[in-house]
């Protein structure tokens, strides 16, 4: 298959006829790939059920893993889901467009194939004015995971689309690089509480100040795998270099000690520490790469491409630093426990 290319650009946005060609390349039961605020999501119609598993196959996805369905406009939701609570249309009115999630009880009309064969369906309205003109134009809820293959970190530019998809997939659109970097926060609205099932840049404090309780599903704590997830990313390794990958937590100056002492066993062109603006001038051996700043809050956006280019800088082995405390922890922290495969070491106090 040969993979088209167009382009989205924040001030211009699509030319006409390419808009047009991508809206009808996913009517029609085709795979495009667009930007979004979050990341880069891998787009089919999400009422065809064939092109929820052009989806599954193009990533190497198992089957039973829901795909998130993406709306243009608050009116085309009653379509795809039952009941909408009072609670939902707060959530809504606070957060949408923007990096949520929301679970409902799924309508009839969309197929078992898009939610890894659940009565629920996780939909969204992305916050990126690229995203909703395409959902748009196509006339219909776009099914959409990232688009990357499974289990690999999720491409926040579309290059790391091109790695991982060309000539798998019908179209890509290349809209630069995203503005966050990780994946929404999804809500479950099926349960008597709200639970967040996956921690994003909508935080918990902040679901709280619009519904007065909210819960976190204890499988985000124990790392333990969800046997039938409700939404992307509870059962399976996701966002993973290929590299072996071991997060410390501790006090900064005994992280940095602990990885300097543990990257010196190590040939240093094989060793990859994931660092900070702040201690990347600490680390004495080894291929430092730089998540971001703690200080200006920038780790978020910069996790996904430092876990890529480890890869292509060909380490065995990644050192990493620990990012809790900082803004959108919960949601940091949870990617890179996947990233590593839960090896945290905690260093004492």
């Amino acid at each position: 298959m040969r993979t088209e290319y167009i382009y989205w650009d924040p001030g211009q946005g699509y030319q006409a006829d390419e808009l047009r060609h991508a809206a009808e390349i996913l009517r029609s039961g085709g795979l495009v790939a667009f930007p979004t605020e979050t990341v880069y999501g891998l787009g089919g119609n999400g009422l065809l059920r064939q092109a929820a598993m052009k989806i599954y196959a193009a990533k190497g996805r198992p089957s039973d893993n829901p795909l998130i369905l993406h709306i243009s406009r608050r009116s085309e939701l009653d379509a795809v889901v039952g009941h909408v609570s009072v609670q939902a249309e707060a959530l809504m009115d606070a957060f949408w467009p923007g990096p949520m999630t929301l679970v409902f009880r799924k309508s009839d009309v969309v197929p078992p194939e898009t939610t890894g064969g659940l009565d629920t369906v996780a939909v969204r309205m992305p916050a990126h004015a690229g995203a909703r003109a395409l959902i748009r134009e196509a006339g219909v809820p776009v099914a959409a995971p990232s688009a990357n293959l499974s289990g690999r970190p999720s491409p926040t530019e579309a290059g790391h689309v091109r790695e991982d998809l060309d000539g798998r997939i019908d179209m890509i659109i290349d809209g630069g690089s995203v503005g966050i970097g990780l994946e929404s926060t999804i809500i479950d609205l099926t349960e008597e509480v709200p639970v967040i099932l996956r921690p994003g840049y909508i935080t918990r404090e902040m679901i709280t100040q619009v519904t007065g309780a909210v819960i976190m599903d204890p499988g985000l704590e124990t790392g333990e795998q969800a046997i039938k997830p409700k939404a992307p990313g509870m059962k399976y390794r996701h966002y993973a270099p290929r590299a072996v990958m071991t997060v410390f937590e501790g006090d900064i100056i005994d992280v940095v000690a602990e990885i300097n002492a543990r990257a010196a066993e190590y040939p240093e062109d094989k060793v990859g520490i994931l660092a900070t603006e702040e201690t990347r001038d600490r680390y004495v051996h080894g291929q430092v790469l730089v998540a971001g700043s703690r200080k200006d809050h920038t780790i978020a956006h910069g996790l996904y491409a430092a876990l890529r280019q480890f890869d292509h800088l060909g380490v065995e082995v990644i050192f990493s630093e620990s990012f809790s405390g900082e803004d959108r922890s919960e949601a940091i922290m949870n990617r890179l426990r996947k990233a590593a495969g839960q090896r945290i070491e905690f260093l004492p106090k």
